[in-house]
This record gives structure tokens, sequence and C-alpha cells, in this order.
């Protein structure tokens, strides 16, 4: 009996030890498992976080970088034509193009310092180093000037009651309405256009309204060669008129539909910086619409939410 209790036994504790050994090595597996899942969700939240900073460096660039090129090109191409007949003209439109240059050189600096590491490889900000901000709707006067002198009449009218807003909406609104000017000076065939900006009680609405050929015709006016009058301050308060001077228009900025042409269709060419409107816009909340005008020209609008945190 005492044999056959000790085999017994014997047999248990192997038998034990042979459980224990299988269920550490379980566990080991399922540690290994689960250090290469945790390995690669943090590989994958790694590609998506520099995935989000290009698009966000790409956005930047070409806000930067589009407009002021595009006013570069079109007052030197002014400038070109009335060297000879005009050269005051001509001074003032390659007074321009260098003014659009140093623009450009200051804000891709101000984007290169944000980018670059410090010397001694600490990311973290220097209380002592002050960057020059993001462009923001108060810099919607020099805005105007810059294209009404490149031959783009614009008239500007402020709806609302204008009050502070956060730094992102702000400068995404005047990242807007960049965005639609360049694009209507780059693009278009004379015409002007209109800006609003109205302040309401729970949102901020931007449209841009450009004038041009119709979609229903094959007519193809020339845009104007010489550049036009600088922005001035037309009578009553919230309002600005560009260019030719004309009086400005009451439109309203209310409603955005889905994103398409005058058929409903999405009007393609647009480029990166409608795509990088629509996620900016996309960010805080808000919506964009951008289509082409039945009788001429384009409309954007974008509605952004004031109080959606």
């Amino acid at each position: 009996m005492l044999v056959v209790a000790l085999v017994t036994a014997s047999l248990a504790a192997a038998g034990l030890g042979l459980a224990l050994r299988r269920a550490r090595q379980r566990h080991e597996r399922a540690l290994g498992e689960r250090g290469w899942l945790l390995e690669r969700e943090r590989e994958t939240a790694a590609r998506a976080a520099v995935g989000e900073e290009r698009a966000r460096i790409a956005r930047e660039l070409h806000d930067i970088v589009s407009h002021n090129v595009s006013v570069m090109i079109v007052q030197a191409g002014a400038a070109r034509e009335v060297l000879a007949t005009m050269p005051d003209e001509a001074g003032a439109a390659l007074a321009a193009v260098e003014r659009a240059g140093r623009d450009t050189m200051t804000e891709l600096r101000h984007l290169l310092g944000l980018l670059a590491p410090a010397a001694d490889g600490d990311d973290d900000d220097d209380e002592g180093t002050v960057f020059a901000p993001q462009p923001t709707l108060t810099r919607l006067g020099p805005l105007v000037d810059r294209i009404a002198f490149a031959g783009l009449p614009v008239e500007v009218r402020i709806a609302g009651e204008p009050r502070p807003l956060p730094t992102g909406i702000d400068v995404t609104a005047f990242r807007i309405v960049q965005e639609a000017l360049t694009n209507a000076l780059k693009h278009g065939s004379g015409g002007k256009a209109e800006v609003t900006i109205r302040y309401a009680g729970h949102s901020l609405r931007v449209e841009i309204l450009t004038t041009g050929p119709s979609v229903l015709t094959a007519g193809h006016p020339r845009r104007p060669s010489r550049p036009t009058r600088p922005a001035t301050l037309s009578p009553g308060p919230g309002r600005l008129s560009a260019g030719a001077g004309r009086e400005e228009r009451s439109g309203t900025t209310d409603g955005a539909g889905r994103p398409g042409g005058a058929d409903g269709r999405e009007e393609r060419g647009t480029g990166r910086g409608l795509a990088g409107l629509r996620e900016r816009v996309a960010l805080y909340g808000g919506d964009l619409d951008a289509r082409r005008r039945l009788g001429g020209g384009y409309r954007v609008r974008a509605r952004l939410p004031l109080d959606a945190r």
C-alpha cells in the first residue's frame, strides 16, 4: 500500500508540475502576443501622428506659398505689359512683387522656426522665443489690398457684432478667404469678388462670391492687366471696399450644401487648397461648400461653430 501511495503521489506531483509548466508557457506566449500587439498599436499610432503632421505642414506651406506666389506672378505679368508705356505703374507692380516675396519669407521663417528642433536638442518652447502670429481676420484689410492691387476688385461686408474668436477658428476663417480670393485671381477672367463675414449667434459664417464667364456661355473676358487701386474703408461700420469702388451688396451667407458644382457634382482641379480647407473646417465641427455659379464665377461658403467646445 505504501508503495502504491508513493507512486500515486509521484505521478500527481509530476502531473501538477507539467500542468504548471504548460500554464507558465501559455502565460509567456500570451504576454509575448500582447507585447507584439502593443508594439503594433504604437507603430500604427506613430504613423498616424506623422501623417497628420505632414498634412498639417502641407496645408501651412500651401497657404503661405500659393497666395503670395500667385500675387507675384500676376503683378510681374502686369509690370511686363506696361513697363514701356506706364513705368510708374510697372514700378508699383514690381514693388508689390517685392512685398509679397518678403511676406513669404517671413511666414516661411516662422513655420521653419516652429518645425526646427532647438540647438540643444530640447524641443520645449523657449519662454524667451517669440514667433510671429498666424494671420487672422484682423489682417483681412491687407489681404484685400494685395488682391485688389493685383487686378481683382474685392468688396467686403462684416455682418453681426464682431467679437473675439478662438485662434484656430480665426486663422481658419482668414485662410478660407485667402484661398478663395487667390483661386479667383489665378483662375478667374475679369469680374470681381465679394466677401461676407457674418458673426451669427452660435457660428461664424464666411462667404466668398466671385464673378466670371457664365457656365451657360462661352464668354472669356480678359482679366484687367493694370493694377487697380488698393482697398479703402467705405462709409458705415464694418464695411470695406476695394478695387473699382462699386456699391456693396447685402447678400447673406445662410446654408451650405454638399460640395459640388452647379449641377451638384464635385468641382475637380481645385487641388490641395480646397481639400486642406475642408480638413481645417472639419476640425472645428464646421462644413464648407464650394461650387461653380450658373451666372459665372464661384461661390465658397463655410460655417464654423463657435460653441462646439
